[in-house]
């Protein structure tokens, strides 16, 4: 299946962005494959410039649409967002693949549709636009693109022994308790059985090949069964 012809203009119109320095949308675009002076004409510094204004853009309008989050609750919702998984998928979004600029091998191993390339590139077109427009512009563009990713995250916020700490204590319970049940199996593959407690309800076991995993999933199981999480949130873990 053969991709569209690259079209700068309607890439701009995606973004919702017009550059008035067309050249900076390109380098942005260019892979250090495709760049004939190496990594300076290609888009790696720009992606340097755009992660940081990714992440302040991102943390300033965490700021202020979660105006009762706790500093915990923001760094965890900023990690969400930033993550080179959000980023490829907002590139993706943008249909960026076929306006990359990628030398022969790239192209024949798949470049344009490489999630590493995406995720760099979507950085690196937010650090173009920082230079092009100003913070300002590239801010906008980032709450554009972002907005799905933070009203529906792809994982849950918070693994579960921590969120089913924070659930019990905002229900002025006492701190959840973990204990062995039973361990299976040989030293070099073993099997731990643990039941979790919290005050006033009934206890839940997890089955993990480590303590830790076992935890996690003795707690996974009473949030899905008290309803503070749901199977389908769950599942994104």
């Amino acid at each position: 299946m053969s991709l569209r012809k690259a079209d700068p203009a309607a890439l701009q119109e995606r973004l919702g962005y017009r550059f008035r320095n067309p050249v900076l949308l390109t380098t942005a675009l260019t892979h250090v494959s495709a760049a004939p002076g190496g990594e300076a004409e290609s888009y790696q510094r720009l992606e340097f410039l755009g992660d940081r204004v990714l992440g302040l853009a991102a943390a300033r309008w965490l700021y202020a649409k979660f105006p009762e989050a706790t500093e915990g609750e923001l760094s965890r919702r900023l990690a969400e967002l930033v993550r080179r998984e959000s980023c490829a998928e907002v590139a993706a979004a943008w249909d960026v693949g076929p306006e990359l600029r990628l030398g022969p091998s790239e192209i024949r191993s798949g470049g344009r549709r490489k999630e590493t390339i995406l995720a760099d590139v979507c950085e690196a077109i937010i650090g173009a636009v920082c230079l092009d427009g100003g913070f300002d512009e590239a801010a906008a563009l980032v709450e554009r693109s972002f907005a799905d990713l933070m009203a529906t995250p792809r994982r849950p916020l918070r693994d579960a022994k921590t969120a089913l700490q924070e659930w019990a204590l905002g229900m002025g319970l006492p701190t959840p308790g973990y204990s062995i049940v039973e361990r299976t199996g040989p030293d070099h593959r073993p099997s731990f059985r643990v039941l979790v407690k919290v005050s006033g309800h009934e206890g839940a076991f997890g089955l993990g090949p480590s303590k830790r995993a076992a935890e996690q999933e003795a707690a996974r199981t009473i949030l899905v069964r008290e309803g503070v999480w749901t199977e389908e949130i769950d599942a994104r873990g």
